[in-house]
């Protein structure tokens, strides 16, 4: 049985590391894409503030196809490189964006959106899983702790469901 705890520390850095620790727990022994998608979107929507959006876009060998998430609903489909999500799977990098209405390829599938991280999943092989998506109602609400956290928390989830 998983039992989260409650997420109350002195930085972004220590908050991840707490974050990644429980994501260990939670996927540890279950191989399964989808389990391990939803119940890793729950822990980070519930672990991380002022977030209004967080899941998984899977790449499904031609486009982005919505996949487990927390928060409303979402755009289905995204064309790589079209938006935030589109742009981290084309390029394999991870987007950082602090106010999405400077953006120039930000796609509106929620109006509330003000910020946004996206984070390529790419496999051991080379080839792309897709992207983990994570949105706020907040301008300026992700920087450079939340990327190298983001990513580290990503690479937990890769190496769960890899086995």
């Amino acid at each position: 049985m998983f039992n989260a705890t409650p997420l109350a520390t002195a930085s972004k850095p220590e908050l991840y590391q707490h974050l990644a620790q429980q994501a260990r727990g939670l996927l540890a022994g279950e191989p399964d894409l989808i389990a391990n998608a939803a119940n890793f979107s729950a822990l980070v929507y519930h672990g991380l503030p002022q977030l209004n959006w967080a899941g998984f876009y899977l790449f499904d060998g031609t486009e982005l196809v919505v996949g487990p998430f927390q928060g409303k609903p979402a755009c289905i489909r995204i064309a790589l490189g079209r938006g935030v999500c589109g742009t981290a799977a084309s390029e394999r990098q991870t987007q950082l964006v602090r106010d999405v209405s400077t953006h120039p390829n930000h796609i509106y599938c929620d109006a509330a959106s003000q910020s946004e991280i996206v984070v390529p999943l790419v496999r051991r092989d080379g080839s792309l899983l897709g992207v983990w998506d994570v949105d706020s109602p907040v301008t300026d609400r992700f920087d450079e702790d939340d990327r190298a956290g983001m990513e580290a928390l990503c690479a937990v989830f890769l190496e769960a469901i890899s086995g």
